[in-house]
């Protein structure tokens, strides 16, 4: 059964919790993380969370895509998108 994602204040509470320190200092560290990986992936590069996965940027060829609509092709310029490969122990904790 689904649950709802943890939101961004209930991981700083966690963190905060996790860390044994303020939640205005968790916060911070969490910030400071997201804009390392955010610039890194921006720039073309790779970032790897030990334990949960790596995060990069992947370049997609022009290719021919279909409106759903009217069902007329039409040619979708190259673009970049962002994919996360996730760590087979993050993989494993799930499954067992």
């Amino acid at each position: 059964m689904a649950t709802k994602p943890m939101t961004k204040a209930q991981l700083v509470a966690a963190l905060s919790e996790e860390m044994d320190t303020d939640k205005k200092s968790a916060s911070t560290a969490l910030d400071s993380i997201i804009n390392i990986i955010t610039r890194e992936v921006s720039n073309g590069g790779a970032v790897t969370l030990p334990g949960v996965g790596k995060i990069y940027c992947r370049e997609r060829p022009e290719r021919m895509v279909r409106n759903p609509a009217t069902g007329e092709q039409i040619k979708k310029d190259a673009d970049k998108v962002v994919k996360m490969t996730i760590a087979k122990a993050l993989k494993d904790s799930v499954n067992d």
